[in-house]
């Protein structure tokens, strides 16, 4: 616990972390929300129709990563991220107007889609600006706990929100989620960084065609040819890649799943949240501690395969005995087995991409996650309306022992032959 301590007392990089608890703290108010509205339109227990609400958080990915990337690499970070968050906060704050009083789902559906087109240059800049603020040494420390932020998240925000957007409504959860993006933003503003220039819009608008046409694709083919060619990068791609795809399924499946297993709409989904935070929070911890002595790509592959079981034991022991108390401890193990995959992932990238590629590279996966979830959250809705829920998870479980076995076995045997 003391190295976690030492890299804490970095000031930037504490102002950051603890900028990411609250805002990410706010982003499961807004979720909840969201559910919330679903739930009271009476679309509750229709994968189709979660589908339909995570549609619009998805496709900014795919229209404005690209570009992000590029333009995370030319701009100041620390700007970036905190004028994101401002301009977040405001629309957030909009949201609501749309979906309960004005009821103009169009335009409220619409500001979702933007609110996560600005999320696109937050993201690569906020993984990106962690070697800008910690020493080499630190990087597996730092990334720890940049995920112990979402799973600090996970933890608090998940566990109340199911109950406070049941006792407060829908429509003050967007308002607590805007909060924090104002909360978040002074953070990161106050982090000491090297005098930058200022950023001038009018300039940036006069100039945005030409960049488009000229540097900015010629990065984007950069990043691509970079990212193709880095083994390391190609192999975490597919890695994150695969978490995706499951992820996919299992958001849209476990949550009516959980719904109809317990007989709750939000309470006890946010609950189980919760305890799969705790989960991952642990086991960050203990891999954060320890890590530095695994073969990251081992813990990965280890990690596919335990939560896999994991998965499998959860779905048939809810079927079996359709309780909160067995789901939680479920939810809290399968946490604690599959928190290593994102923070070794994330330190693979660090280590192995160029400094004026970060934010290229980092763009670039969040594209080829949000494919894999996208995709398979997609089919899944539709097999989820035919098929067992209860089936669809065990063969997610049992899809990632195969993977996890097959790439460990793959791995050490390119190791032995080197």
């Amino acid at each position: 616990m003391s190295k976690f301590t030492e890299v804490l007392k970095n000031r930037n990089f504490f102002l950051l972390w603890l900028g990411q608890i609250i805002s990410q703290l706010g982003d499961r108010l807004g979720f909840m929300a969201l559910i919330g509205f679903a739930y009271s339109k009476k679309s509750y227990g229709s994968p189709s129709e979660i589908f339909k609400i995570l549609l619009f958080t998805i496709i900014p990915v795919f229209l404005i990563g690209p570009l992000a990337g590029a333009y995370v690499d030319r701009w100041d970070r620390r700007r970036t991220m905190y004028v994101s968050d401002f301009l977040r906060m405001a629309l957030v704050c909009i949201i609501p107007v749309f979906l309960f009083h004005i009821k103009n789902l169009a335009l409220a559906y619409f500001l979702i889609f933007v609110v996560f087109c600005i999320a696109r240059f937050f993201l690569p800049a906020k993984l990106s600006i962690v070697p800008d603020l910690v020493e080499r040494k630190d990087l597996l420390i730092a990334n720890s706990l940049v995920n112990i932020t979402g799973m600090i998240a996970f933890i608090v925000g998940s566990g109340i929100s199911g109950v406070l957007v049941e006792w407060v409504g829908a429509e003050k959860g967007f308002y607590l989620d805007g909060f924090s993006f104002l909360v978040s933003a002074a953070l990161i503003f106050f982090i000491s960084k090297k005098t930058a220039p200022p950023i001038n819009l009018m300039k940036i608008g006069g100039d945005i065609v030409e960049v488009i046409k000229k540097s900015v694709i010629r990065e984007i083919k950069e990043g691509a040819m970079y990212f193709i060619n880095q083994r390391d990068i190609r192999l975490t791609a597919a890695i994150l890649f695969a978490v995706s795809s499951a992820l996919g399924v299992v958001s849209v499946v476990s949550i009516v799943f959980v719904q109809n297993a317990l007989h709750s709409a939000t309470k006890d989904l946010g609950l189980l949240i919760m305890f799969l935070g705790l989960g991952l929070f642990s086991g960050s911890l203990l891999y954060g501690r320890f890590g530095q002595k695994l073969s990251q790509y081992q813990i990965i592959f280890v990690s596919f395969i335990l939560s896999g079981i994991m998965l499998i034991i959860f779905s048939l022991g809810i079927r079996r005995y359709p309780y909160f108390t067995p789901a939680a401890l479920l939810s809290f193990f399968l946490g604690f087995i599959a928190s290593p995959i994102l923070i070794a992932s994330n330190t693979i990238i660090h280590k192995t991409s160029d400094d004026e590629m970060r934010g290229k590279i980092f763009s670039s996966l969040e594209i080829v996650m949000h494919l894999g979830f996208l995709l398979f959250m997609y089919i899944s809705s539709i097999l989820a309306e035919r098929f067992s829920h209860v089936l669809m998870l065990v063969i997610i479980g049992c899809i990632f022992c195969a993977l996890g076995t097959i790439s460990l076995f793959y791995q050490r045997k390119i190791s032995w032959s080197n």
